[in-house]
């Protein structure tokens, strides 16, 4: 699997920004969280800022959330907001790659993202990783069990 390194950060920062629901979530809680560098993930947020898909505030009370519902936010639109390019189903395999928290659900995408293209990439939302509920808009069965179980036999 191929994935930049800018676009691993802004999907597991949004997941962890998912997470959270209502909550404001600080620059270091998402770099602790998600083991991403602080100046890097100031980085992503400023361009998920800049394309409206977070907000941000400074001060006491400050931190990040999300401009929208999760579930109306797709894994693609979080891709091309940070100007990466798809990820691309070459290179390491997805069933050795590891996420925590409520990132972790995005090694089944990558499965899937091999399996069924990157359809995948504009189906699945936030709210879908963060519920761990993985389907297919229009799927079968057979879809969200595959997704479920990571199953790529």
């Amino acid at each position: 699997m191929r994935v930049s390194a800018r676009t691993d950060c802004a999907l597991r920062a949004a997941v962890e920004l998912a997470a959270a629901s209502d909550s404001r979530v600080t620059r270091e809680q998402l770099a602790r969280a998600q083991d991403i560098p602080g100046e890097f993930i100031e980085t992503v947020l400023t361009q998920l800022r800049r394309t409206g898909l977070v907000r941000g505030q400074r001060g006491a009370d400050g931190g990040f959330w999300l401009a929208r519902p999760a579930s109306e936010i797709s894994l693609a639109d979080i891709i091309r907001a940070v100007g990466g390019p798809f990820p691309s189903a070459r290179g390491e395999l997805p069933e050795n790659v590891t996420y925590p928290g409520p990132a972790e659900p995005l090694r089944r995408v990558w499965i899937a993202l091999r399996a069924f293209g990157p359809t995948v990439l504009e189906t699945v939302t936030l709210a879908d990783i963060v519920s761990g509920e993985l389907w297919l808009a229009g799927g079968s069965r057979f879809v969200s069990q595959f997704l479920s179980s990571g199953d790529v036999r």
